[in-house]
């Protein structure tokens, strides 16, 4: 009997293949499920008690509630989670690719100096300008991200002691502390917006509207069509420059395309809550674990994750306090840094 050429050698790929689509299927309804479960929690959990009956009859019929249910729910929950679900996709994306570039497991979008960017451009605004809405702190912050990404990625360009990634990592920092100390000289010589600086800088998603979006919809745009456009060049980056150059593909060109997604997402999230710390450090984390094999999808999949994971801490920030709630940058603290010191631990293993 004669067994067709080439029968044993491609049932096994095909099953493979086969196992892998059907992993990939899975995890993506998965997380799909889990942020349509984090969204209805981030509804129907909140400061204010109100029974889950209650919320139920505003959503389906607003006019049969009362005027102060409908003013919490539709006025402040459903905002909220819209913003963090969109917040959460875009600091998740932004770790991602922070960890792809820079070829480090512990980074986070805050490693371009967007975050202290942002939060200077927020604070000299308070300072010098007299801002105090939140629609007008989107504005500084959007500005201040985007030329504090923008200076590390010239200085960056311009040295040539270090490789590139340690280059960009190394300036990312140093911006970052100027940045930083530029700032605390601001609040100390003008204690009158010390109140107002604080609220925005623990990072926060109450009281944040939907007409917050329309100013951060070219970013998010942006960052998307970066993120995409960057896609083919994850593998080869993954294997370090001289792999990656050998295998065809332009590193400069490649890594500029990248880290430019990184500043643009990373400045859309934090200028609409504020710098808020380790969504863009755990979401990759989770990912990879799920998807270990495919690193394209792994990093696709931080964006739900990091959804998430926001509306989860901001959640828990509203029920843990019993009078008041704790600010999402808070409660992403509490949970993100004993898990940073479990990841960094076996990173150094």
């Amino acid at each position: 009997m004669t067994i067709p050429s080439g029968t044993p050698a491609t049932a096994p790929g095909t099953a493979t293949r086969r196992h892998r689509r059907l992993r990939l299927t899975l995890i993506t309804a998965t997380a799909a499920v889990a942020v349509m479960l984090s969204a209805a929690a981030s509804v129907a959990f909140g400061s204010q008690p109100m029974p889950l009956s209650q919320v139920l009859t505003v959503l389906r019929d607003p006019a049969a509630a009362g005027s102060e249910a409908v003013a919490v729910v539709w006025g402040l929950r459903i905002p909220r989670t819209i913003v963090g679900l969109i917040a959460g996709a875009a600091l998740g994306v932004a770790g991602a690719l922070a960890q792809v570039h820079t070829r480090n497991p512990l980074a986070d979008p805050g490693l371009l100096g967007v975050t202290s960017g942002a939060g200077f451009a927020v604070i000299a605004g308070m300072a010098f300008l007299g801002l105090n809405a939140p629609l007008q702190y989107v504005w500084c912050a959007l500005v201040g991200a985007a030329l504090s990404g923008a200076l590390v990625l010239l200085i960056a360009g311009r040295i040539r002691a270090f490789g590139p990634i340690t280059t960009i990592v190394l300036t990312g920092a140093i911006t970052s502390a100027l940045l930083g100390a530029a700032s605390t000289a601001i609040v100390l010589t003008h204690e009158e917006i010390m109140r107002s600086f604080q609220g925005w800088s623990t990072g926060a998603l109450v009281n944040r509207q939907l007409d917050l979006l329309p100013a951060i919809a070219p970013l998010l745009a942006a960052g998307i069509v970066l993120t995409l456009v960057n896609l083919p060049a994850w593998p080869g980056l993954a294997l370090g420059d001289e792999l990656a150059a050998g295998l065809g593909r332009n590193v400069a060109a490649d890594r500029t395309i990248g880290i430019s997604a990184i500043a643009v997402l990373a400045a859309a999230a934090t200028a609409i809550t504020g710098p808020l710390a380790f969504i863009g450090l755990l979401s990759p984390h989770v990912a990879r674990r799920l998807m270990p094999d495919a690193p394209i999808a792994a990093v696709l999949l931080t964006a739900p994750i990091g959804a998430v994971l926001l509306l989860a801490a901001d959640v828990l920030g509203r029920v843990v306090v019993t009078h008041g709630e704790l600010p999402v940058g808070v409660a992403t603290a509490l949970i993100g840094a004993p898990v940073f010191v479990v990841i960094a631990r076996a990173v150094t293993r």
